[in-house]
């Protein structure tokens, strides 16, 4: 695969064959290049995006596919995670059915996290399973949700409690689009890339201290780097534990507590934030194990704080996150598995944390 040094490209396998490419490009210019290899000349796409995409970059990418396919049309619906549900899957369905899309049409998911997972869920059920593309344009999505088949939408306020893994055929980044980003967007994704130093590439993590100024400055250099090692890892894990029955399971660090967090916080704080308010808990509940010292602990929430993230949350009740997160999904037989770090660099799954245990490092991100 031909690729210069403003670009990279991965590929994801399952059972030891190419399941499908990452590609990470400045703008749209190899985008024609990329869907040539899914021979989609004689197919329908559909975009789906939210409003606040929609007004950035979808007219953009209708004149890309026009060239490329048979036909395109656009399906969009209301930014913001409380839009993430079935009845918007539903209007996403009638508008496929009224433009007679069949199995052999594909959707592209262009946005964040909400618009891809509720994509790909819609893609995994609509006439049994459709094609999709991920094109994710945040840094939270680019390095997380895009990658590894996991889709899904809320219900009743419990984030992707319906959904089921459905890869997509191709995830196409551009990264100019975070050049629309607000600062605490840009933020939001970082969480999710110090998380992937923290349980599998310490030294990893430590290029993200190193550079931290580089990749909040938006150096085109630092954020292909940055963003090619975190998909790697990412690509990595899924290869290994397609449908998270093993190590996938690390990829939840930080996200017990912050799931608790941010449906008790009624999303007024942002997915990166609760993550990281969650990798703090879940580092104190390390020390007290004796895996991670005191020290550590300081330097990981000070990594946190380098990319304008919290490491405490205010106005909540410790008792009430302690319940929200006895609802989580990942609960196992009445027990919760909970990542936790046996060292910087490598995680494990604990099955045993007590109520108690939990409390305490939840206490302790209530503190002022």
């Amino acid at each position: 695969m031909n690729e210069n040094r403003n670009s990279r490209r991965l590929e994801v396998k399952r059972d030891g064959r190419a399941c499908y490419r990452i590609w990470l490009e400045p703008d749209l210019a190899q985008l024609p290049a990329a869907l040539g290899e899914l021979r989609v000349e004689n197919r329908r796409l559909c975009i789906v995006t939210d409003t606040s995409v929609a007004k950035l970059c979808a007219e953009r990418l209708q004149e890309v596919l026009k060239d490329c396919c048979r036909e395109v049309s656009l399906f969009v619906f209301p930014a913001g995670e409380e839009h993430k549900t079935l009845d918007t899957v539903r209007r996403l369905y009638e508008h496929l059915i009224v433009h007679k899309y069949d199995r052999k049409d594909l959707l592209v998911a262009l946005g964040g996290g909400v618009v891809g997972d509720l994509t790909g869920f819609a893609a995994a059920t609509y006439l049994r399973g459709i094609d999709f593309i991920q094109m994710p344009t945040t840094l939270l999505s680019q390095v997380d949700s895009s990658i590894g088949g996991k889709t899904g939408v809320d219900f009743d306020a419990y984030k992707n409690m319906v959904g089921a893994f459905h890869m997509p055929r191709l995830v196409y980044m551009d990264l100019s689009t975070l050049k629309s980003l607000p600062p605490r967007q840009f933020s939001s994704g970082m969480a999710e890339i110090i998380k992937h130093g923290l349980i599998q590439d310490r030294t990893y993590y430590q290029w993200l201290s190193d550079r931290s100024q580089a990749v909040m400055a938006g150096d085109y250099d630092a954020l292909l780097s940055m963003i090619g090692e975190s998909c790697r890892i990412k690509q990595h894990v899924v290869e290994e534990d397609p449908t998270e029955q093993g190590i996938r399971a690390w990829l939840n660090f930080g996200h017990t507590v912050g799931h608790a967090v941010e449906k008790l916080m009624d999303f007024r704080m942002s997915h990166g934030e609760c993550v990281a308010v969650g990798c703090a808990a879940a580092a104190r509940l390390s020390c007290s194990r004796g895996f991670l010292s005191e020290a550590d602990c300081g330097k990981i929430e000070h990594l946190f704080g380098l990319y304008g993230l919290p490491v405490r949350v205010q106005g909540l009740a410790p008792e009430d996150i302690l319940r929200t997160t006895r609802m989580d999904k990942k609960m196992e037989a009445g027990a919760i598995r909970f990542v936790l770090l046996r060292r910087i660099g490598e995680a494990y799954v604990a099955k045993d944390v007590s109520d108690e245990e939990l409390l305490g490092a939840i206490r302790y991100i209530c503190e002022a």
